[in-house]
């Protein structure tokens, strides 16, 4: 593991220190947002694959009886009968967040609460395969935006959670490791320059030792 290129001093020391802190306490908190944004896309992955099943049944359910009433009616009644719609339709489109990820919300709002108000035409000259028809593509139209919510809202995660899984591994393996390593480094050499001071001050002693003993003789004599 390469070393910080930093000059062994206490004051480097201690800066290290703080910064293998709060790498430490970094590493704690982006692997329990990790953990708890993997949660959530499990979660979500399930409820996707149980909404895009229910999806796709009424889909196709909507889509034969529309090819049944097709087939049974003309296509100027067909056309006639969908040309003017009765029922409008809102979305109300904002976002929630989810362990700093923004994902979005929508709420699917009718004008008429009346379910009868979705057929915008009469009885007496349609068919009951068309009547069929727009009342499952009413009841799939809010499970298909919950689908649409639901898949963004995954796609925004899993690239959440790839940033979160890199910068965990980066403090893990590299940032963390080198801080150890080089406070490590820094507490040997000070260990080393302080022995070497002690070992200078004990020469330094018994030189002074030696000249005052010489001196002692000198002046005995």
């Amino acid at each position: 593991m390469a070393l910080i290129h930093v000059n062994p001093t206490r004051m480097e020391l201690t800066r290290l220190k703080k910064r293998l802190v709060m790498a430490r306490r970094g590493h704690k908190l982006l692997k329990d947002k990790r953990d708890e944004l993997m949660k959530q896309f499990l979660d979500m992955i399930r409820r996707n694959r149980e909404l895009r099943i229910k999806v796709e049944k009424l889909l196709v359910k909507a889509y034969g009886d529309f090819e049944i009433a097709r087939a049974v009616m003309s296509a100027n009644v067909m056309n006639e009968s969908l040309m003017f719609p009765k029922q409008k339709m809102e979305v109300d489109v904002s976002t929630r967040n989810i362990m700093s990820v923004n994902v979005p919300v929508m709420e699917f709002n009718l004008e008429s609460d009346n379910e009868s108000s979705i057929y915008p035409y009469g009885f007496a000259e349609t068919s009951a395969q068309l009547d069929d028809s727009i009342e499952s593509l009413y009841k799939v139209l809010p499970e298909m935006l919950e689908l649409g919510v639901i898949e963004k809202s995954v796609q925004l995660l899993a690239a959440e959670i790839e940033k979160t899984r890199r910068r965990v591994n980066a403090l893990e393996y590299v940032i963390i490791p080198q801080l150890n390593e080089t406070t490590r480094y820094i507490t040997m050499k000070l260990d080393e320059n302080e022995r070497g001071n002690l070992t200078r001050l004990m020469k330094v002693k018994d030189m002074m030792i030696e000249q005052v003993r010489k001196n002692a003789l000198n002046e005995s004599s």
